[in-house]
């Protein structure tokens, strides 16, 4: 079987206003509230702030904190605490945001989501961080 790698492309700031409404549907603002809220869950130092977006060549998508270099991200539920840069954050945040989301609605297409993004997340750079923060 084809290991086929999944890129990622930054969203272009004018072209951001239809990516929730697109990935998420009728869920965009929970979803939104979600990675907030979970960035400050896994995060001591977030402060809110400017989030990139991108997308995924398999379909899917993630955000990730523009203003942040590494951070220390700690997950008392599975004893993660570990430093990681923004990307690996950012891909970490949106996974349980959509998990929590895929719970919230019980809406197939953010399953679909989280599937995406957690291929992609498979082969970053730092997997093993996010694999485990997951875990």
């Amino acid at each position: 079987m084809l290991d086929i790698k999944v890129n990622s492309s930054l969203i272009p700031d004018e072209l951001r206003v239809n990516v929730l409404p697109q990935f998420l549907g009728p869920h965009y603002l929970t979803g939104e509230s979600m990675v907030n809220d979970w960035a400050a869950r896994l995060c001591s130092s977030y402060e809110g702030g400017y989030w990139n977006f991108f997308t995924l060549s398999n379909g899917g998508f993630y955000m990730s904190p523009s203003n942040m270099g590494r951070v220390h991200v700690r997950w008392h539920m599975n004893g993660y605490s570990d430093m990681m840069g923004a990307d690996a954050f950012g891909i970490t945040v949106t996974l349980f945001a959509l998990c929590h989301l895929a719970e919230h609605t019980l809406d197939d297409a953010i399953v679909g989501r989280y599937y995406q993004l957690r291929e992609f997340a498979a082969h970053h750079v730092e997997a093993a961080n996010i694999l485990r923060a997951i875990d």
